[in-house]
């Protein structure tokens, strides 16, 4: 009997999750409903960061469902799980989205990114009608003008998790972030950004999170932004989008 290779995925999505016990499920599901709506050969990749509720009992519900791969792991924050995940996904599929697991931006907006994909190499769902206090909207702008100074423009909200991006440009950028990096999305996007690839940017409404709460507060919000700051900046100098290879020529080899 001949073995045949499995298939190429068209889609690995990436999503970091941290004590959601109680949206979890039906995020996921979510998900896998507007996905499957739009006839994508798929697979969701959860990573538990080391949930401190049962979040891991009740990501149980999907063993033995092969579009969705449970990762347990021990937790080490929210930006090296989102690294972990695109170097667990990157192999399987021609495009990569990442998303968070707090259902503030929808999986029914996805579609305004998928079927654009065939004119860019990256597009980026932005967050509007976000509520923010005072702090984090500092932030939000810090980190907008520091993509913008160091490495161009392009993308609207560097930081969104809200993002679809060819597999084989994202490949050798991730390959260069230290796994501890605090926010390898601002590097990425800032990356991408310089290397002229052809990015889409669209509105995404931002809700309230329904259930958990924010991880990161207070004084612990302005001592995460400043180490991300110096990492973006650390990792400037020697990010490149591939090896040996235009962005034009790197592109071309994606999916279509």
């Amino acid at each position: 009997m001949e073995i045949t290779s499995r298939k190429q995925l068209d889609l690995a999505l990436v999503m970091p999750v941290f004590n959601e016990q109680e949206c979890i499920v039906d995020v996921v599901k979510s998900w896998q409903g507007a996905l499957s709506s739009l006839d994508i050969n798929f697979q969701i990749f959860a990573l538990n960061d080391g949930s401190t509720d049962k979040t891991a009992e009740v990501l149980r519900a999907f063993n033995g469902d092969s579009m969705v791969k449970v990762i347990n792991k021990p937790n080490s924050g929210h930006g090296p799980t989102i690294l972990a995940g695109y170097h667990k996904a990157a192999g399987t599929a021609d495009w990569l989205f990442q998303c968070d697991s707090d259902d503030e931006m929808p999986s029914e907006y996805f579609a305004s990114l998928w079927t654009k994909r065939q004119e860019f190499d990256a597009l980026f769902g932005y967050r509007f009608g976000r509520v923010q206090n005072i702090g984090r909207r500092i932030i939000s702008v810090c980190s907008r003008l520091v993509v913008k100074l160091l490495f161009g423009r392009g993308v609207v909200d560097v930081n969104t998790p809200y993002r679809l991006i060819r597999s084989n440009l994202l490949q050798p950028i991730v390959r260069q972030i230290p796994a501890d990096t605090f926010a390898p999305n601002v590097i990425i996007s800032g990356t991408l950004a310089r290397a002229g690839v052809r990015i889409y940017n669209h509105p995404v409404p931002h809700l309230q999170r329904r259930t958990g709460s924010v991880s990161i507060v207070k004084w612990k919000l302005w001592k995460s932004a400043f180490r991300s700051f110096w990492q973006t900046l650390w990792c400037r100098p020697v990010l490149e989008i591939g090896e040996g290879e235009s962005v034009t020529q790197a592109a071309s080899g994606g999916a279509a």
